[in-house]
């Protein structure tokens, strides 16, 4: 039998295939295909030749979710809330991410406002009904949103972490009189008290599921259709997998889920080589991304931003940047030569391609800086041309008044200098020494840059794992099945009720070995940490 994964980048889709009973790995790498990410994770998976029937676990990553936030093309999105909250989008926390960026706007909402809606109810931060829901008012909403073709609904009320009774009710009438659209409901994402967080995750939440659900039905079918027979399981931002059926309740969790594939393949190799501190810089084709293993385990966080949009939900912690092997070298208006973050991503790629690009890109400076071998690129599945690189960087080195060579090592300089500064911010500007940490370097690109960016923050030691170019979907054969749920319980230390707060506990962990039963896994083979 075999273990197979896959991980969907911006520009290459990656597998990776373990024979269980040899211990034998084979990894593919093809194009990936924007216009329908299931296409290139298919022919990355036939590129194995064998018969599904015969796999036994497939863990896949992609990057749908955070490409429909990022493009904004997710579904049209309406929020049901508590009255005189529709604008908790709006407002936030009041605050600016960016303190010093004269140019800072707030994030726009994803939910326009004509469509944010309200309901009349209250329940208190103890759970209590203070006034009953209205069912009329749920009448004259569910007529707006048959006139406005909504696709998909959140529904996130004041409190409803403490008492979901009004919010089933309402996910109940939706499910009945609008079943084409689709819903989500705040106290099945998170009940944490964060009122604004909890609705943008939950609104960002309904924004992509009708999204990912199309993706995931198109991908399911194409594997049974090879005779595929087991669970998909879909890689998740906090670092474990989940079955693509509770994904597609879930999407949110998939935010991140090609780079936690990394940071979890990082921390697992670092353990095994005798490293419990490392710096994990995975370099692709479109982007940079760092995240840091301390103790042998992935920092998280629960207040990731995602286009400055909160997502309270864990998180592997990453910082990344457009800086990838695909990224343009642009001149702006005053001259100075920029690297990223514009990428030429998979179509049509760098000129050296040979697919029609023009603009030179990072991989066409390492090309002509004798980094990269024209004859053996891609395994020696694809030729790229020298000529063609050199012709898109002379753009630059004109300007300039350059040789190529030299305005090459200007790009990968530039570049260097730009990830030299994302690793500062995860180790120097959290308080860590990068000198007491070794990095674990993969990414298509990552290994090439990676020294140069070791000896400008003193990391001592850079450790190229095999199949570098794959290793994020390495990772993803590491990982576990894993679901996180948190509760606010608001109480007096001095008061508590020690039999309410079991009992909360109780119920967590009844909730969530419901979640593992869903995905077949026996109660025995669950461990439940605190």
């Amino acid at each position: 039998m075999y273990r197979l994964s896959t991980d969907v980048g911006g520009t290459f889709t990656d597998g990776v295939l373990l024979d269980e009973k040899s211990g034998r790995v084979v990894v593919s790498k093809v194009s990936s295909t924007p216009h329908n990410p299931a296409i290139g994770t298919i022919e990355s998976v036939e590129r194995f030749s064998i018969p599904l029937r015969d796999v036994s676990f497939l863990s896949h990553g992609t990057t749908v979710v955070i490409n429909a936030l990022i493009e904004s093309k997710g579904a049209k999105t309406a929020l049901i809330t508590t009255r005189g909250f529709r604008d908790v989008l709006e407002i936030g926390r009041c605050n600016r991410t960016e303190m010093y960026d004269a140019l800072y706007r707030k994030p726009r909402p994803l939910v326009p406002r004509f469509l944010r809606l309200e309901v009349s109810e209250r329940i208190d931060a103890n759970g209590r009904i203070l006034c009953p829901l209205s069912a009329g008012e749920l009448d004259e909403n569910l007529g707006i949103l048959v006139d406005e073709g909504v696709q998909a609904v959140a529904v996130c009320l004041l409190n409803a972490y403490a008492n979901p009774e009004h919010e089933i009710r309402i996910g109940e009438f939706l499910r009945e009189r609008l079943p084409d659209a689709t819903v989500s409901l705040s106290h099945l994402i998170t009940r944490r008290y964060y009122e604004y967080e909890r609705t943008s995750t939950t609104t960002q939440n309904a924004y992509v599921m009708p999204v990912v659900r199309t993706y995931l039905d198109s991908l399911e079918d194409e594997l049974k259709r090879r005779e595929f027979g087991q669970v998909l399981q879909i890689m998740q931002s906090n670092g474990g997998v989940m079955a693509a059926s509770v994904a597609r309740d879930m999407p949110i969790a998939m935010v991140e889920s090609g780079p936690a594939g990394g940071a979890i393949g990082a921390a697992e190799l670092a353990k095994v080589i005798g490293y419990e501190n490392v710096i994990s810089y995975d370099m692709g084709g479109t982007t940079a991304k760092t995240s840091i293993i301390t103790g042998g385990l992935p920092e998280t966080t629960e207040q990731y931003l995602v286009e400055g949009r909160p997502i309270l939900l864990p998180v592997v912690d990453l910082r990344e940047i457009g800086a990838g092997g695909g990224s343009i070298a642009w001149i702006d208006e005053a001259g100075a030569m920029h690297v990223g973050p514009q990428s030429a991503g998979a179509d049509p790629g760098p000129a050296c391609y040979k697919r029609g690009g023009t603009e030179p890109t990072v991989t066409d400076a390492n090309l002509q800086l004798g980094l990269l071998d024209p004859d053996y690129f891609l395994g020696g599945e694809m030729q790229i041309s020298q000529e063609l690189g050199r012709d898109a960087i002379r753009k630059v080195a004109d300007h300039f008044d350059l040789s190529v060579d030299e305005a090459a090592l200007g790009i990968v300089k530039i570049v260097n200098t730009n990830m030299s500064g994302l690793l500062q911010s995860m180790t120097v500007k959290r308080g860590y020494d990068p000198r007491e940490f070794a990095m674990v370097a993969f990414g298509g690109a990552g290994p090439i840059h990676a020294a140069a960016i070791a000896k400008e923050l003193g990391v001592p030691t850079v450790i190229v794992p095999l199949n570098s170019g794959v290793f994020s979907a390495w990772g993803m054969l590491m990982a576990d099945l894993r679901h996180d749920l948190s509760q606010t319980f608001i109480t007096p230390l001095d008061t508590a009720d020690t039999g309410a707060v079991s009992k909360l506990f109780g119920e967590l962990e009844d909730r969530i070995v419901g979640v593992f039963e869903k995905e077949n896994v026996e109660k025995g083979a669950i461990t439940i940490t605190y």
